[in-house]
């Protein structure tokens, strides 16, 4: 896996870890009385021109109509030893010295908000929010002393989203979903959330950019805008001058004031549905692991491109298989969409609607092809790779491995005279082996420089964090850097 970048080790996902030992109060509170919001203050700029300026009291009136429906959660974890590393820590220590880890408590507690989009109390947030949460609370700004229940309905930890269910309050207010299409750089908007535990806040600004593309956090591109996001604002809405959500705050450039990123609220409706009825995303798949068009392997692959997806295996009776896809194919395009990388074939498939015939553009021993494959729903279990290997010890990174054997050789095609260590017989396409590089055939070397003999080796050597393993696949021997 590559080097993170600098801007990712600078940004920071803006939910707050107090990281400390008091819990929330569990008495249930009394139903919320119907909350009379004041009319959508779209009339009030219905009818401005080009230059015209603002009502004075147009930011009054969005605090009036987008608070009541703004919840500041409280999200506890139960935990043994250390606390979870939050980002803001991270800062910390670099003014209190790298043996700074922030307080030791058994009980974890954390910060966030969400807001209401359904009478029944239904309500957005950010995944990293509620992610691991054993308690949520919530409170509102019409009573802040009283705290209700609420649960996941459902997250999708690759755009960073959840839903959770208020319990117990009543008929609760609203905020109105808009869109994200027609965002325009310069446009006044508010930010609402729960910084740093100072509740129910706002700040104003514009939008500074579109589609900020920062993989490293988040497969969607970012609405960026300059009104204060801080920690604590993960979850909340950011809100255009006609009082819709066009964003859920996200995340924070640590290196600077003012840049603060959204996720675009087109695609979080999309994701709505599924998430409501299954409680996850499902996204499409095709059955093939997959490395990047490099200078050696266009050369080795006398490849007419410099960038594109190679395909280094494909799943028996995928939909990759049925539809033609061979391995060392060089995917240049998918589904109309420019494939210049592994990523991008990785987000390609993802965003497909799944049961679709997609059209692939490939290069194959040097000629230009298009092809057509059928996304299908990813495999449960061990069934999304090629083969059940035996180790289920090693299924929470991603890959299954087995010690030599003259078959596992043939079966992988392996060439005479390679060195008779594990194979890796199986590669979840979504787990961190397969993002980190680890397909199907790799033999383990060594890990962390110790070498490697056997299966169960490979268990007893990976660690938690970064570990650098040597792989060998056919001839070609690599660094491959999985991080747990």
């Amino acid at each position: 896996m590559k080097r993170l970048s600098v801007l990712f080790l600078a940004v920071v996902l803006v939910g707050l870890g107090l990281g400390i030992g008091v819990g929330l109060g569990s008495k249930t509170a009394e139903s919320l009385q119907e909350v009379v919001l004041p009319q959508a203050i779209g009339q009030s700029t219905a009818n401005l021109r080009a230059g015209d300026p603002l009502p004075e009291n147009i930011f009054v009136e969005l605090a009036k109509l987008v608070n009541p429906s703004v919840v500041n959660i409280g999200v506890s974890m139960h935990q043994q030893g250390p606390r979870y590393r939050d980002p803001v820590w991270e800062m910390f220590e670099q003014f209190m010295g790298p043996g700074f880890q922030g307080p030791q408590q058994r009980e974890a507690m954390s910060v966030g908000t969400g807001f209401v989009i359904e009478p029944d109390g239904l309500a957005i947030t950010n995944n990293h929010v509620v992610d691991g949460a054993d308690q949520i609370k919530v409170t509102f700004v019409s009573q802040p002393e009283k705290k209700y229940d609420a649960e996941v309905v459902g997250r999708d930890p690759r755009t960073d989203f959840a839903l959770i269910r208020i319990k117990g309050a009543g008929k609760l207010p609203t905020v109105k979903l808009g869109s994200s299409r027609d965002v325009q750089v310069g446009q006044w908007v508010a930010a609402f959330g729960n910084p740093y535990g100072h509740s129910f806040s706002m700040s104003k600004g514009i939008v500074s950019a579109i589609g900020r593309q920062i993989r490293e956090l988040n497969a969607l591109p970012f609405i960026q805008t300059d009104a204060s996001i801080n920690p604590g604002n993960s979850g909340g809405p950011l809100v255009n001058t006609k009082g819709e959500v066009i964003g859920v705050n996200s995340a924070i450039d640590a290196r600077a004031q003012g840049i603060g990123f959204a996720i675009p609220i087109d695609h979080v409706k999309e994701l709505i549905p599924q998430l409501k009825e299954k409680g996850k995303v499902v996204r499409g798949y095709i059955g093939v692991a997959i490395d990047e068009v490099n200078p050696r392997a266009k050369q080795m692959l006398k490849l007419p491109v410099d960038s594109g997806a190679i395909i280094m295996d494909v799943m028996e009776s995928s939909p990759a298989a049925k539809g033609g896809l061979r391995t060392y194919d060089v995917v240049v395009e998918f589904g109309g969409k420019k494939v210049g990388s592994a990523q991008d074939l990785l987000d390609a498939v993802a965003d497909t609607k799944i049961g679709s015939a997609a059209p692939v553009v490939i290069y194959r021993e040097g000629s230009k092809k298009t092809i057509s494959l059928t996304v299908s729903e990813p495999p449960s279990g061990p069934q999304q790779a090629r083969r059940q290997g035996k180790q289920g010890a090693f299924a929470a990174v991603g890959f299954d491995v087995e010690d030599f054997s003259d078959k596992l050789a043939k079966d992988f095609g392996i060439p005479p005279g390679a060195p008779k260590k594990p194979i890796v017989v199986a590669v979840n396409p979504s787990g961190p082996a397969a993002q980190a590089g680890i397909r199907g055939g790799d033999m383990i070397l060594d890990i962390n420089r110790t070498k490697v003999n056997k299966a169960a080796d490979v268990g007893r050597l990976l660690q938690p964090g970064s570990n650098m393993i040597r792989v060998q696949n056919g001839r070609q021997v690599s660094l491959v850097f999985l991080n747990l």
